[in-house]
């Protein structure tokens, strides 16, 4: 606490050295609460001593000023008790034998009531006992907080410094700045005869970077110091309460923990501000309550008629706490730290911070202030306030939302349901304000508050207008008491052709949320397929609810591929002409368009519109759109193969939150699966499950999450395990009458697990129904994967030309990842049969894998391409025994099963692979079916099943 007190300490020392000579002085250390005065005293008995000076020291109390001499008796008791019989005697006697009545009767303090004369004749006395003791030996005489010093002891210590220019006397008292007591006319007549008058400033930056390495035992980071710096304006009294509270908890002064420092409210130090705001004259604790209450977004006019005190008494009171050192700049009412705020508080009754956030209300709102500064102080206000505030707080949650702060606006919203009647019209019409909020933040609140607002809306037009609010996929969620009523809202609203415009708008957009609601009941999907035939060949578009029926019929058609990809694709495509590239569009149907799109490979414009609308999402904060807009994102890219593209925009939509929202139902959760199961990305497939595992009611999320698992187990080698969930998801999605083989490839998964298992009529079977689905529904990329299956499962010469066909339709594709495999497994056979064209096949497929961002395709393939330019193939490169159990690991079967069939042990299976894994370029088992096509026919696979 002594950095920066050089100076300060120079002058002490030189005056020591004038009071040795004989010539004393006064010196008074001031300045407001904690800026070190106390510190800067206890460091003078030291240098006094270093002088030969005796030192006398007392403190001062504000619990002892009536208590006569108390403080005198603190300074001359020790030396008069610790010296000599003789020595005492001779400073006592004559006249100074008077100061002797103080020490000898306990009463004559404490009372206080001696006649003038006697108190008079007393202070002559320890005038002569402080000239007989400075004779023999300079005096260093030290009072900490003078303005709490009893009236004698002021009225000596004034008498004593008229004559230190005589004697061998310095004396140094500190007073404390802002305190009511400094300026009685007692103490300041001590002060004004003062030689000097010292006020240690607040650290400097440099000053609180030693004092944190000082304090903490090792250098700060310099985020941490400027934090500690700016938080504390250099006071060293509040710098030390952040570190020593810091320290106790065993917080270092890291940069991350800056903001720890700029929030934190030393609970020590609050009683000591109480004190000290106790101890002030009631205008003063006013002023400091209207600055608690109204902060500092209001001007001094506002905050003194808070208080109560007109322009002369509002600058008096803000001169006092300035003096004091509660606030930051003398010219503006704003305190200094955040616990002045905090004891201001405390010493506030309930009763009376409510009574003042009222007057406060009325007084901004009377005076032209904004409505979120009215708002804000509702916000402290528990009792209702009618009608009124009700406005104030709409006002202010609009003025919120159109900066761009929906969780301020919400505050202000859930306030205002104080002053609405329980079960009333207003009170619903305010839930569904406050749900319209909290869409953008808080799903789950925002579906609750709309279950409230419904039953209490009381006509079917308000109810949609309600229903139309939120998304689709946010209804989901809804009890079953809303799902009902969104039907009989829809019903309610009677019959499309004899509405009016707005009403029959309403009416679509309930619809298509209906739908929505259904898209897992398979009558309800047919029935949709007949209500879009029934919309002729070019179905109405041109108003919003239109388009949102129709998205949701041609996604009842894409999810059951009994419609063509390419009529599909047309009319989705007139959608999305006419919707403006708006965040917006995640709370309407727009994101089943987006996989009707995707899974027609009609992506070309939608790339574009996507980051167009992620783009307004980012500058505009608003985090719930980003993440569905990038879980969007996360489909385009997985369906047109750039796969690292997919799993950055996944883990970018986790970041900010989508799997947070009610995983167990969210359509994101959906889409990561999906992403999770086509990458094979094992730490996202574990947060996916982690998130939304177990308990899930949606039949989608439950069936990719089957495909999640059949994923993992594939990629941990236990193939059986995988058959089991891959066919299990196609059970449930055959359930829901969940076709389309872009979206959900389980079947070509499952035959390409039948073929690795070894039955490959099954594994055939399961084929050429995929091929039967994918040429129904005739996107390039479905149908090409199935071709590259069944040509696998075939081989020889129609396989290989079943593979050159899957080849051929993929050019066709924007799926480039689905080609490069293609032209990988191609090229592996033509390898095998040692056709030139193959490295052609190879190379291409290693190129089209990077631009993808799949590195373990890409790495099959130039192991592969290095095989090429050796001349050999991949299976020549094996020894006999290093083939056999290649195959059989290729095939899932495990380390044991392999060592007991073959005879071996375990660590010569494992040393086979090791070797083998090495010549074939691959990390894993994993990795060997793609580089091992297994043969037509094998009895060893038959003998150790």
């Amino acid at each position: 606490m002594l950095l920066e007190r050089d100076s300060e300490l120079e002058i002490v020392a030189e005056a020591l050295r004038s009071a040795r000579q004989g010539h004393g002085s006064l010196l008074v250390v001031t300045g407001p609460l904690g800026n070190g005065k106390s510190e800067l005293l206890r460091a003078m008995p030291r240098m006094g001593e270093q002088e030969g000076s005796r030192v006398l020291s007392a403190g001062a109390s504000s619990l002892e000023q009536d208590y006569a001499f108390g403080v005198l008796r603190q300074l001359l008791e020790p030396a008069l008790f610790g010296a000599g019989e003789e020595v005492r005697s001779r400073w006592l006697s004559g006249a100074a034998g008077l100061a002797e009545m103080i020490f000898a009767d306990d009463s004559f303090g404490a009372t206080g009531e001696r006649p003038v004369a006697v108190q008079q004749a007393v202070l002559l006395g320890l005038q002569a006992l402080a000239e007989r003791m400075s004779a023999e030996q300079p005096l260093l005489i030290l009072v900490d907080d003078l303005q709490w010093a009893d009236e004698p002891t002021v009225q000596w210590l004034a008498h004593l410094a008229n004559r230190l220019n005589r004697l061998r006397v310095l004396t140094v008292v500190t007073v404390r700045e802002g305190d009511r007591a400094a300026s009685w006319p007692a103490v300041r007549t001590v002060t004004r005869l003062a030689a000097r008058v010292l006020r240690p400033r607040p650290f400097s930056l440099a000053g609180t970077r030693a004092f944190v390495a000082d304090h903490c035992g090792e250098p700060g980071d310099e985020e941490f110091v400027l934090a500690c710096h700016e938080t504390t304006e250099g006071s060293p009294v509040f710098l030390k309460s952040i570190l020593l509270n810091l320290s106790i908890v065993g917080v270092p002064p890291r940069a991350e923990h800056a903001d720890k420092a700029r929030s934190l409210r030393p609970a020590q130090l609050r009683q000591r501000l109480i004190d000290c705001l106790a101890s002030q004259p009631e205008p003063v604790r006013n002023f400091a309550k209207a600055i608690a209450i109204l902060g500092d977004q209001t001007g001094l006019e506002i905050i003194g008629r808070l208080a109560g005190l007109d322009s002369v008494g509002c600058a008096e009171a803000m001169r006092i706490m300035d003096q004091m050192g509660l606030l930051a700049s003398a010219r503006q009412p704003r305190f200094i730290h955040l616990v002045v705020q905090d004891a201001v508080e405390e010493s506030m009754t309930v009763e009376e911070r409510e009574q003042l956030h009222i007057r406060a209300v009325r007084l901004l709102h009377g005076s032209g202030y904004t409505a979120e500064q009215v708002a804000a102080q509702l916000l402290a206000v528990a009792s209702p306030q009618g009608q009124w505030a009700t406005e104030v707080l709409r006002a202010a949650a609009s003025t919120a939302v159109r900066r761009g702060a929906p969780e301020t606006a919400s505050r202000y919203l859930r306030r205002a349901l104080l002053d609405t009647s329980p079960e009333g019209d207003d009170r619903a019409q305010l839930l569904v304000d406050l749900a319209t909020v909290e869409r953008e933040f808080d799903v789950r609140a925002s579906v609750r508050h709309l279950s409230h607002a419904l039953p209490l809306l009381t006509s079917a037009r308000d109810r949609a207008c309600a229903l139309v609010r939120l998304a689709p996929g946010l209804l989901s969620d809804a009890p079953p008491v809303v799902r009902a009523l969104i039907r009989h809202v829809f019903d309610e609203l009677g019959e499309e052709a004899e509405l009016s415009c707005v009403e029959r708008e309403l009416k679509l957009s309930i619809e298509a949320r209906m739908r929505h609601l259904e898209y897992t009941d398979p009558a309800a999907l047919a029935d949709a397929i007949r209500r879009l035939n029934g919309l002729g060949e070019e179905p109405p578009v041109a108003t919003p609810a239109e388009r949102e029926l129709l998205t949701m019929l041609l996604c009842a058609a894409t999810l059951t591929a009994r419609k063509p990809a390419s009529l599909v694709a047309r009319l989705a495509e007139r959608i999305l002409e006419r919707e403006p590239a708006l965040p917006s569009h995640v709370y309407t149907t727009l994101p089943m368009l987006v996989t009707t799109l995707v899974a027609t490979e009609s992506t070309e414009r939608l790339t574009p519109w996507l980051e167009m609308s992620f783009d307004q999402a980012r500058r505009h904060g608003a985090v719930i759109e980003q993440a569905l807009i990038r879980t969007e994102q996360a489909v385009v890219a997985l369906q047109t193969g750039r796969i690292a593209d997919a799993k950055r925009a996944a883990t970018d939509a986790i970041e900010l939150g989508a799997l947070d929202w009610n995983a167990s139902n969210s359509t994101t959760a959906i889409v990561m699966a999906a992403v999770a199961s086509a990458t094979a990305d094992v730490r996202l497939a574990r947060d996916v499950l982690d998130s939304c595992g177990t308990g899930t009611t949606n039949a989608c999320l439950s069936a990719l999450l089957h495909l999640l698992r059949g994923s993992l187990a594939t990629v941990e080698g236990d193939l059986l395990a995988a058959l089991e969930h891959h066919e299990e998801c196609g059970r449930q999605l055959a359930r829901s009458g969940w076709h389309n083989p872009v979206l959900y490839p389980w079947r070509a998964w499952t035959a390409d697990l039948h073929r690795r298992l070894g039955d490959l009529d099954r594994a055939r079977e399961i084929a050429e129904e995929d091929c039967l689905w994918a040429v129904d529904w005739g996107a390039p990329s479905a149908l090409g994967r199935a071709k590259r299956i069944l040509g696998e499962i075939i081989g020889g010469e129609q396989g290989v030309a079943l593979l050159r066909e899957s080849v051929d339709v993929l050019e066709g594709s924007v799926n480039q990842r689905e080609l490069a495999r293609s032209l990988l497994r191609l090229g592996r056979w033509l390898l095998k049969q040692g056709v030139p064209e193959a490295a052609g096949h190879l190379r291409r497929s290693r190129q089209l894998a990077l631009e993808c961002g799949d590195q373990r395709l890409a790495e099959l393939a130039k192991a592969s391409v290095v095989e090429t330019e050796k001349g050999r193939s991949p299976r020549s490169a094996l020894t006999k025994t290093e083939l056999r159990v290649a195959r059989l690991a290729a095939e899932g079967h495990p380390n044991h099963a392999i060592a007991q069939f073959l005879g071996v042990s375990r660590r010569a299976v494992e040393k086979h692979l090791t070797s083998s894994y090495r010549k074939l370029g691959v990390q894993g088992r994993a990795e060997l079916p793609a580089v091992l096509p297994v043969a037509d026919t094998d009895v060893e696979l038959a003998r150790l099943a």
